[in-house]
C-alpha cells in the first residue's frame, strides 16, 4: 500500500524530500511567530531586519556565484574542484566584509541612521562566511541528489534558531535575541553539512588541485561576471525597502512592520517554491541539454499553472483580511504590518509564481538577460524610492513597488519562455 502511494518518478520523489524538509523548517519559525511578536517588539524586529538585509547583499559575493557551477561539469572530479574554489572566496571574501565594518562602522551606522546596529555590524562577516559555506556544500550534495540531507539541514537551522529566539526573547534580551538565534541556526546547519559531506564523499577531496582550481575558475568565468551581478542587483532590490524605510522614513517600528509582512508572505516561496525550484533547475537543464525544447517549455507552463493554482486562494484572502489577520495572528502591535501585506500580497504571488523557475535563464545561456533585468529592478526600486522622497507617503511606496515588480516579473518570464525554442 506505502508502495503504490510512493511517488513514482525520481523528479517528483526529489520535490517530495525537499518539501517536506523545507516545510517542516519553515514551519517552525511560522508556528513560533504569533510567540515572538508578543515578546520582541516591532523596533527589535527593525534592527534585525537592518542585519539581514545588509548580511545578504554581502552574501551574495560571498561564493562569487561559483557554487552555481557545481551542478554544471559532467565530472565529480571537477565539481569539487568548483566547491573548493567557493570555499576560497568565500573567506577572502568574508576576511574584505570585516574590514569594511572595522573602517566604516560610524559611517555605516550614520547612513542607516540607527545607532543599534553598530556593534552588530561585526557579525556580518560570520554570516557572509557561513552563508558561503553552506552554499557550496548545498550545491554540492544537490548534485550528488543528497535530497535528504538537504532536508535534515534545513530543519537543524531552523529549530536551532527558533531555540535561541525564544530562550532570549523570553529573558528579554530584545534584538540581540533575533541576530544570534539566526547566527547560531546558521552555524549549526553549516556544521552539519561539512559533517555530511566529509562522511560521504570525502575521497573526493583528492582530486582537489591548484591547478584545476585555477583552470574552473577561468572556465566558469560567467558566474562572476553575469550571475553575480545580477543576484548582487536582484539582493539589493529586494532589500532597498528595508534600508529605505531606515535612512529615508527613519522608523525602525515600520522596519519591523515590513519585515514580518515580508516573512510572512515570502512563506509559500520558502515552503514550495524553494522544493520545487532545486528540482526545476535540473530537470530543466536535462532536457534542453536533450535538445527536448517542447517538452521543457510544458514543464515551464506547468510549473507556473501549479503554482498559481496554490497562490490565488490565499493571495485573495489576505488581500481583503489583512489586517484582521495580522491584528489576530501577531497581536494588535501589528496592525500596521496588515495594512502593508494588502498593498504587497499581489507582488508576491508574482513572485512565489516566477521564482523557481528562475534558474530557467542559467539553462537557456542568457546571464546578459538576467542581468539588464536586475539593472531594471533597481531602477524600478529607485523610482520607488524617489515616490517616497517626494511624497513622503509610505503607502504609496508600496503601491509603486508593488506595480513595477508586477510588470518587470511578467515581462522577464515572457522573454524566457520565447527564448527556449532558440537555444
Amino acid at each position: 500500500m506505502i508502495n503504490k502511494l510512493r511517488p513514482k518518478s525520481e523528479f517528483r520523489r526529489n520535490i517530495l524530500t525537499l518539501m517536506m524538509g523545507t516545510t517542516i523548517a519553515q514551519s517552525i519559525p511560522i508556528a513560533i511567530s504569533p510567540i515572538l511578536t508578543r515578546i520582541y517588539t516591532p523596533e527589535d524586529f527593525g534592527v534585525f531586519a537592518l542585519y539581514m538585509a545588509i548580511a545578504a547583499i554581502l552574501s551574495v559575493i560571498a561564493t562569487g556565484r561559483y557554487e552555481m557551477a557545481i551542478m554544471l561539469p559532467k565530472k565529480d572530479e571537477d565539481a569539487i574542484n568548483i566547491v573548493a574554489l567557493s570555499l576560497i572566496i568565500s573567506f577572502f571574501v568574508s576576511f574584505i566584509s570585516f574590514v569594511i565594518v572595522f573602517v566604516f562602522n560610524v559611517q555605516i551606522t550614520n547612513v542607516l541612521k540607527n545607532p543599534e546596529i553598530s556593534n552588530w555590524l561585526y557579525f556580518i562577516p560570520i554570516t557572509v562566511l557561513l552563508t558561503g559555506i553552506y552554499q557550496s556544500f548545498n550545491y554540492w550534495s544537490n548534485r550528488k541528489k543528497e535530497y535528504k540531507r538537504l532536508a535534515i539541514s534545513k530543519v537543524v537551522q531552523s529549530s536551532s534558531s527558533a531555540t535561541v529566539n525564544l530562550g532570549m526573547g523570553f529573558n528579554g534580551f530584545g534584538s540581540s535575541g533575533l541576530i544570534l538565534g539566526g547566527v547560531f541556526g546558521q552555524s549549526i546547519a553549516t556544521a552539519f553539512l561539512i559533517k555530511m559531506v566529509w562522511k560521504i564523499d570525502k575521497s573526493k577531496m583528492e582530486y582537489i588541485k591548484k591547478i584545476k582550481i585555477f583552470a574552473l575558475l577561468k572556465k566558469y568565468i560567467k558566474q562572476p561576471k553575469y550571475a553575480l551581478p545580477t543576484t548582487l542587483l536582484d539582493t539589493i532590490s529586494l532589500k532597498i525597502p528595508t534600508l529605505a524605510i531606515s535612512s529615508l522614513y527613519q522608523s525602525l517600528t515600520l522596519v519591523g512592520h515590513y519585515m514580518l509582512v515580508e516573512r510572512m508572505l515570502s512563506v509559500p516561496a520558502g515552503l514550495i517554491g524553494g522544493a520545487i525550484g532545486q528540482n526545476f533547475y535540473q530537470e530543466f537543464s536535462n532536457r534542453i541539454n536533450s535538445n527536448k525544447k517542447e517538452s521543457a517549455k510544458l514543464l515551464l507552463l506547468k510549473v507556473w499553472t501549479l503554482l498559481f493554482a496554490i497562490g490565488i486562494v490565499p493571495t485573495i484572502l489576505i488581500f481583503f483580511y489583512a489586517e484582521e489577520l495580522f491584528s489576530f495572528l501577531f497581536g494588535e502591535n501589528w496592525k500596521e504590518a496588515g495594512v502593508i501585506a494588502a498593498v504587497l500580497v499581489w507582488m508576491y504571488l508574482f513572485s512565489f509564481i516566477s521564482s523557481p523557475t528562475s534558474g530557467a535563464y542559467l539553462v537557456l545561456g542568457l546571464q546578459n538577460i538576467g542581468f539588464y533585468f536586475g539593472v531594471a529592478q533597481l531602477i524600478g526600486k529607485v523610482i520607488s524610492v524617489s515616490v517616497l522622497v517626494m511624497s513622503n507617503n509610505i503607502l504609496l511606496f508600496f503601491y509603486s513597488l508593488a506595480g513595477i515588480e508586477i510588470f518587470l516579473i511578467f515581462l522577464y518570464n515572457i522573454v524566457i519562455l520565447n527564448k527556449i525554442y532558440k537555444k
